[in-house]
Order: C-alpha cells, then sequence, then structure tokens
C-alpha cells in the first residue's frame, strides 16, 4: 500500500477526461502551480498530476485559478521493449481535491450542532 501525500496549488490547466482501450479505462490529467510552504515565487514549481476512473469527476468542480489541496498517491512502473533500456513511468494519483480557500472555521461550524445556550440563574449565592 503506498503512502498519501498533499499538496497546495493553484489549478494552472485542466485537460478532459480520456478513455483507453477497449474496457472503458478513463484519465483526467491537470496541473497546479504549487504554493505551499517552502515555495518561491520566483522559482514556481508546476506539477501534473492524474485522476483515473471514477474519480475523474473531482475535477468538475474546480476551475482554472483556483487554489486547492489534493491528496495524491506516488505510483510507478517499468517499462521495456526489446532492443530498447528500460525505462521508469512515475504518476502523482490523485484522489481527493479540495478548495484551499475555504475558511477552516465554517467546517467545525457546519460539524457542531446547533445548541441553545442554556440559561442560568444570575442570583447565584456565590
Amino acid at each position: 500500500m503506498s503512502k498519501s501525500f498533499e499538496v497546495q496549488g493553484i489549478i494552472h490547466s485542466i485537460d478532459e477526461t480520456r478513455a483507453y482501450g477497449q474496457n472503458g479505462f478513463t484519465k483526467r490529467e491537470f496541473v497546479i502551480k504549487l504554493t505551499g510552504d517552502g515555495e518561491k515565487a520566483e522559482y514556481p514549481n508546476y506539477v501534473a498530476l492524474e485522476l483515473l476512473k471514477d474519480k475523474c469527476a473531482l475535477m468538475d468542480m474546480h476551475r482554472v485559478g483556483e487554489e486547492v489541496k489534493v491528496t495524491f498517491n506516488l505510483a510507478g512502473r517499468l517499462w521495456s521493449a526489446p532492443g530498447k533500456p528500460e525505462k521508469c513511468f512515475t504518476s502523482l494519483q490523485a484522489w481527493r481535491i479540495d478548495s484551499a480557500t475555504e475558511d477552516a472555521s465554517a467546517g467545525f461550524a457546519q460539524a457542531m450542532p446547533n445548541y441553545d445556550m442554556p440559561s442560568y440563574d444570575d442570583d447565584v449565592p456565590f
């Protein structure tokens, strides 16, 4: 099982969902410009990530220019062909995309039930 990673960035581009092969395998690629801790504006880092199968729809609710937090798994495989050197392909397979601009306290407030404050008698003897 692979470890999950998280990055934050601004969506630079979003590709269309593409189907491959006869079995309906789908993939959607997108690129983000990293904005998290340690990133320097004068040396921008652009990272390509991919969504697979049913996860392709995750990008439908996001737009170019939006800042997002992406959770992904690191995956890779080897490829070789007769007479050619072996090659390694690495992919960043996203499985969760959240808006980075959401107010963290808003999520907390939504999770808390709406309780009425208890009434207290102000005439307390102590």
